[in-house]
């Protein structure tokens, strides 16, 4: 009597994992990308390009980079801001804190994105009116 047992060519199939859950609450979570270009010094004047999205998690290094510059001593700071694609209230919690106690700040070569949420923020919030020519008026 010959009893010999072979194995299958092919394992059994391995259960599939089950795909992650996704939660789509609707809202871009993604964190923005914020690129520190260069962060260089004249004498107590910290001077930093930046470029890409800065919103409130992407400031996270921004504001660390410019606490320890004031740890340091720092009391100057201009910020490059011509490669920003996109800022909001983050940046301008970064750009209010950094004044506190004397230090002076100066923004270079603002982007559209820059200007656009400095317009807004100088106008209490509101939109800065269009210019241009009113539209005219259907007459009937």
């Amino acid at each position: 009597m010959n009893t010999s047992t072979t194995a299958p060519i092919l394992p059994p199939p391995l259960a599939a994992p089950a795909p992650p859950a996704v939660h789509d609450s609707g809202a871009d979570t993604a964190p923005g990308v914020i690129v520190i270009d260069s962060c260089t010094t004249l004498g107590a004047t910290l001077v930093v390009r930046l470029s890409g999205e800065i919103d409130h998690y992407s400031a996270t290094p921004l504001r660390a980079l410019l606490a320890s510059a004031a740890d340091d001593g720092y009391t100057g700071l201009v910020l490059d801001t011509s490669r920003v694609t996109f800022c909001d209230s983050g940046f301008l919690a970064v750009l209010r804190w950094w004044p506190r106690r004397g230090r002076r700040l100066r923004l270079a070569n603002r982007s559209p994105a820059v200007r656009r949420l400095l317009d807004v923020a100088a106008s209490g919030g509101r939109p800065p009116a269009r210019t241009g020519a009113p539209a005219a008026a259907a007459t009937s």
